[in-house]
């Protein structure tokens, strides 16, 4: 009779995540210059990567070719039965091919071997078996071997699909990283998504840009602590062409009314930092609010080409706009 109370069922779930986790450890402890060989041959593609498998390797492989595609490496997903019937046509003499099978035994895999071996496409097998035929044929070998399944009997493949999973998740990072992909080129192909969205937001779609908080530098310190307190706390000291000379913040007035009395009479310029931090209107809005949290400042001046001050962009309106 089958146990299905709380704990029994929490624990069997337990079960099989510490096999999981434990196949991939085993995989990891396993991973050597074979895995340093099929990162070389990736980036060396000149053409697309084609991930292929049966059954639930094919489901796998649908989702490393997603990933590849997604960091930057062209790649498609080709059924193994499919190419043999009109789909090989996708695969060029400059792709490399990735090919999963657990069992590297798979009568369905050995007409696509013999294709992409007539192309002269370089194969990395992701198989538990290094002896397999799938093995012996590949010019890369990775194994993806597990000693259990999760599921019992091994009715399913549990273990054995998210060791291949992993091994191809280790393949894209290295892969990516090779290549020098950065998060703008990640937000550049995820522009639907709220991480591509953060990533692309610029200073200039979240910057004040009308009735800045800005004096000459002859100005009295009077008019800078209005300023002040009605523009949060930063002033842009500018030339008569509006060229950044400094910045007045609220720290520097509480600064200056610690060491003088009249200090309201004191032209701006002469308490005007000289080298403020700044940013342009096409910088990455997560970059200004690295530069904030570095310096701890909470406002930063925004200048054109010829420095002069286009804007003023907060802190707290990048956090609002999703920058943080």
């Amino acid at each position: 009779m089958s146990r299905t109370e709380p704990g029994d069922l929490v624990e069997r779930g337990r079960r099989v995540l510490v096999l999981e986790a434990e196949a991939i450890q085993r995989v990891a402890e396993r991973l050597g210059p074979p895995f340093a060989a099929a990162v070389r041959l990736l980036a060396g593609a000149k053409g697309r990567i084609i991930v292929s498998g049966v059954g639930k390797s094919g489901l796998i492989a649908r989702k490393i070719a997603a990933t590849f595609t997604s960091t930057g490496t062209p790649a498609t997903f080709l059924h193994p039965v499919d190419s043999l019937h009109g789909d090989l046509g996708i695969v060029g003499r400059e792709d490399v091919a990735i090919v999963l099978s657990k069992s590297g035994a798979s009568e369905e895999l050995f007409g696509l071997l013999q294709q992409l071996k007539r192309l002269a496409v370089p194969l990395i097998a992701v198989t538990g078996d290094t002896d397999a035929t799938l093995a012996r044929q590949a010019d890369v070998v990775l194994d993806a071997g597990v000693t259990e399944e999760a599921c019992p009997e091994t009715l399913a493949p549990t273990a054995s699909t998210t060791a291949a999973l992993a091994l191809g998740d280790a393949l894209a990072v290295a892969l990516l990283e090779v290549k020098g992909f950065r998060r703008e080129a990640f937000a550049a192909l995820h522009p639907g998504g709220a991480l591509g969205k953060k990533l692309l937001l610029c200073v200039g779609d979240v910057m004040l840009s009308h009735d800045l908080p800005t004096l000459r530098p002859e100005r009295p310190m009077r008019e800078c602590v209005v300023l002040l307190a009605e523009k949060r706390g930063t002033v842009a000291v500018v030339d008569e062409r509006g060229s950044l000379l400094g910045v007045v913040t609220a720290g520097d007035l509480t600064r200056l009314m610690e060491r003088a009395e009249a200090f309201l009479d004191i032209p701006v310029g002469e308490v005007m930092t000289r080298t403020p931090k700044t940013t342009t209107p096409d910088e990455l809005a997560g970059a200004a609010v690295q530069v904030m949290e570095r310096h701890g400042i909470m406002a930063l001046p925004v200048l054109d080409g010829g420095r002069r001050v286009v804007g003023m962009v907060h802190l707290h309106d990048l956090m609002r706009a999703g920058a943080v």
